[in-house]
């Protein structure tokens, strides 16, 4: 009998705190823009008074199966990635709440195939009913393409050798099929790599970072909760690698300073829109008890004006 795959939800707690502040029974619609296996949401119900709402957003089938357990009027989620987060109505959420990435249950099925330590098909799909494959994109991309996806989503310095070894294996021995057979190609086109890491771990998170489009839905969201933030609401990002992190930096920043318009010097700034209110890593018994937390990154703003 197969047991069934658990996720420890990372700066459960932090997020919380920081998604609801300092109010007692906090009102208002908030939104879990990444349910996994609803830690965060399990706990801001708890939290919530009888007026609160909260609508939670996931890709993962498996996600929308573990929601349906949730018995609490208050609580609604759709089967959508957080992206669709623009489609609500302008400043009617009181947080936002982004908890980054693949979580310990996707890692772990290797039907998935997320994961080089488990052999299975090359999917990587988020949401299994729609979209292609790795192995599917794999079976027809260009060399070039493949480097391109490789060098700027993983970061991968081999990104053209593992490229053409790809492609050579393909022209060989036919389609790339299951994550065993990519994870031996990238290890016989890396040579060297930081001690303790696999060889394949930067392309794996490349390929899973592209076929989801997780960067470009990131940046969309980011710009939707600008809108759908009311004055004084939270938004909480958890990221797990520097080019999620950097995003989300890059854009509190961004948003938290007036603009002035050159072209009208003598005219009055553009306030700010956000309001940075910090920056959380795990602690060391978190990350001692749950070691995928060690790269997690937390940032907090509050909306300071009424969106347009």
């Amino acid at each position: 009998m197969n047991q069934p795959l658990l996720h420890t939800t990372v700066l459960l707690d932090e997020a919380v705190d920081a998604l609801l502040g300092d109010t007692a029974a906090p009102a208002g619609c908030f939104v879990d823009g990444t349910f996994g296996r609803g830690g965060h949401s399990r706990l801001i119900l708890q939290r919530l008074g009888p007026a609160g709402r909260l609508l939670a957003f996931d890709k993962d089938p498996a996600a929308i199966q573990e929601a349906a357990r949730i018995e609490d009027a208050r609580f609604s989620i759709r089967h959508q990635g957080f992206s669709h987060l623009g489609e609500l109505p302008a400043a009617s959420v009181a947080g936002v709440l982004l908890d980054l990435g693949v979580s310990s249950p996707q890692i772990d099925d290797p039907e998935r195939g997320f994961s080089f330590r488990f052999d299975g098909p090359l999917d990587m799909r988020m949401d299994t009913t729609r979209g292609q494959s790795v192995a599917d994109w794999l079976a027809d991309a260009e060399v070039a393409q493949i480097a391109e996806v490789i060098r700027d989503y993983g970061e991968e310095r081999f990104a053209g050798p593992i490229a053409k070894a790809i492609v050579a294996w393909r022209a060989q021995r036919g389609p790339i099929g299951s994550t065993a057979e990519l994870a031996d190609i990238v290890a016989g086109a890396v040579k060297t790599r930081e001690p303790g890491q696999n060889p394949a771990t930067r392309t794996f998170q490349a390929l899973r970072i592209f076929i989801n489009a997780e960067l470009e839905e990131l940046q969309r969201a980011l710009e939707a909760s600008l809108a759908v933030l009311a004055p004084g609401g939270r938004l909480v990002v958890i990221s797990f690698h520097s080019l999620e992190d950097r995003i989300v930096k890059q854009f509190i920043a961004q948003h938290s300073k007036e603009v002035f318009d050159r072209r009208a010097p003598f005219a009055a700034p553009q306030p700010m829109r956000l309001k940075a209110l910090g920056r959380i890593k795990p602690g060391a018994a978190e990350v001692a008890a749950n070691p995928r937390a060690r790269s997690a990154v937390m940032r907090v703003a509050e909306r300071t004006e009424v969106a347009a």
